[in-house]
């Protein structure tokens, strides 16, 4: 797959002057970096599949490039909610939007707001953005483990991030069984530094999740993942090792399940596919519920 790059359209300096003149310089704590490529906004705005009328959350809007193009593709009809917690771009915002009333801006910490707040009574949406690093795997359980989850995202993220999300047996992770357990990840496009403002020191790539309807009850979800947490607690163990010492269980009671599951007790975590963990899960249900 290739990179894009900024050739088409480098950062100019009136991305500069405009954060000058705003007063933000973009956080290294929050691993803050400036889309300003707009054939790049086009290809994630492409791989959101958006229709007239449709409603989106978009995270961290920043100078609003993505913004607008969202604002083009759901139309006077549809409804985009930009969350940004920083009190100046939100600002900005309004104004450079003043008058398109498809657009709310919430000033607010993403992570502190509920998807049901910020699309309330059940509306169905997709969540769309350029993620600050430092946020990425809490975004995505924020918005997946929720009972109101989007019907898919296209985010960016770092590229090293997007291929461990999509990473299969013997390669996963924690952040990889809750992706999956959710939808079906899979990297739309790769993105190079020069499309950013100030540029990264790594590349990025954009990943599609079309979300479907998680294969447990709502109510035994969180068992799954404190199983799932355990597991990958001492990545170096062996799994009945790993298991005994996370849910605080005899391996004597683990290791029939193990063996009902038909998963090797010496296995380790990262060899684990999302229908293994939802195998044991099935045997240890009654012994991981919180």
């Amino acid at each position: 797959m290739r990179a894009i790059s900024a050739t088409d359209e480098p950062p100019r300096p009136a991305w500069r002057a405009l954060l000058r003149d705003l007063a933000v310089r973009p956080s290294k704590g929050l691993g803050q970096h400036f889309l300003t490529d707009r054939g790049v906004v086009a290809r994630i705005a492409d791989a959101a599949r958006l229709a007239p009328g449709d409603t989106v959350v978009e995270v961290g809007p920043g100078l609003g490039i993505l913004t607008g193009e969202l604002l083009a593709r759901v139309g006077p009809g549809g409804r985009v909610v930009a969350v940004e917690v920083d009190r100046r771009l939100a600002a900005y915002l309004r104004a450079e939007y003043a008058g398109r009333a498809a657009l709310t801006v919430v000033e607010a910490d993403v992570l502190n707001r509920t998807p049901e707040a910020l699309v309330p009574d059940g509306q169905p949406y997709a969540l769309v953005a350029n993620l600050p690093y430092s946020i990425t795997s809490a975004v995505f359980r924020h918005f997946l483990d929720s009972p109101h989850r989007p019907a898919g995202l296209v985010v960016m993220v770092q590229r090293e991030v997007a291929e461990r999300i999509v990473a299969r047996p013997p390669a996963m992770s924690v952040l990889a069984v809750a992706v999956q357990f959710y939808g079906n990840p899979a990297i739309a496009l790769r993105v190079g530094r020069g499309a950013f403002l100030p540029p990264p020191k790594v590349e990025s790539a954009v990943l599609r999740v079309p979300v479907h309807a998680p294969p447990l009850p709502q109510t035994e979800i969180p068992g799954f993942f404190a199983l799932v947490t355990a597991g990958f607690g001492q990545r170096r163990k062996q799994l009945l090792n790993s298991l005994a010492a996370g849910l605080g269980l005899p391996k004597e009671a683990l290791l029939p399940a193990l063996d009902a599951a038909g998963i090797a007790p010496t296995r380790r975590a990262e060899t684990l596919a999302v229908a293994e963990w939802l195998a044991l899960h099935a045997r240890l249900r009654a012994l991981v519920t919180p």
